[in-house]
């Protein structure tokens, strides 16, 4: 895909969190002739060419807004990516997001991406599938709560200062799926930086909440009316590795534990908060 086949002009693009799982991934595949990713993380990173470092945390607000100066979007990864104790994930994933849209509005950035997660439904069941973009939020673990949270900071940010936000509900994505659930719930790194593109190339998007998942045989779980009228359409599919996965670790029985919520293992007791 190319600059003009993603129909974007976007020059600069904050990406928090770059150091990250799905920031590595997204490095090579969201760069493009005469756009700047600016690369926000905790951790150290060399900047490569169409590049920019910023050694920073989500946490500090003036080093977010500095960021954020010239920016036309920001891509917001960053943050505790598993469920942790509640402190750890209102500092870093709650008040974190919060000052990743207040350093938008201050600097004048006008759109937002926030990857939000498949746990801000967790306990939405089966019965319920394909789950629609306004699913009710079913959070299955503090770390789902946070992801509810920014959702709703997003909306906020919308309404009172106009920022378009568009909320990605992401599944699974990994270079490949890591076990029998994930051939169901993976959204391929291809399909993740498909998503991205449509995302930073709609016009006008306003405030919306999709879900990012790949074309996958065994999915159907949730819907991609919303990310397809972005203009998003998966390409991949997790059957690939099918064989591959079950041979390894066998099927997964209809009433597997992991499989009676969306959320999975993290629906499951290990998850209590004694258990943290």
């Amino acid at each position: 895909m190319n600059r003009e086949e993603a129909g974007g002009s976007l020059s600069t693009v904050l990406i928090t969190g770059a150091a990250g799982g799905i920031g590595t991934l997204m490095r090579s595949r969201l760069a493009r002739p005469g756009r700047v990713l600016r690369l926000l993380d905790i951790a150290p990173l060399e900047a490569g060419p169409g590049e920019e470092a910023v050694l920073a945390s989500v946490t500090d607000l003036d080093a977010l807004t500095e960021a954020g100066r010239g920016a036309d979007a920001v891509i917001h990864l960053g943050g505790q990516s598993v469920e942790a104790p509640w402190e750890r994930i209102l500092e870093v994933n709650i008040d974190g997001t919060y000052k990743i849209f207040e350093a938008a509005r201050r600097a004048g950035v006008p759109r937002v991406i926030f990857a939000s997660s498949n746990h801000a439904v967790g306990f939405h069941s089966p019965d319920e599938y394909p789950l629609p973009d306004d699913t009710t939020p079913a959070p299955d673990t503090y770390y789902g709560v946070s992801k509810v949270t920014g959702e709703a900071l997003g909306a906020l940010y919308h309404h009172r200062y106009g920022l378009d936000v568009i909320c990605i509900r992401i599944l699974t994505c990994f270079p490949k799926p890591l076990d029998q659930r994930a051939l169901s719930t993976w959204l391929s790194p291809d399909d993740c930086a498909r998503l991205f593109e449509a995302c930073l190339a709609a016009e006008k998007p306003g405030y919306r909440v999709v879900y990012g998942v790949s074309a996958n045989t065994r999915g159907g779980w949730v819907s991609l009316d919303g990310a397809r009228e972005l203009g998003y359409e998966p390409q991949d599919d997790a059957e690939v590795f099918a064989a591959e996965i079950i041979a390894e670790r066998g099927e997964l029985a209809p009433d597997a534990p992991v499989l009676r919520r969306l959320g999975g293992s993290f629906t499951l007791p290990q998850y209590d908060a004694d258990n943290l």
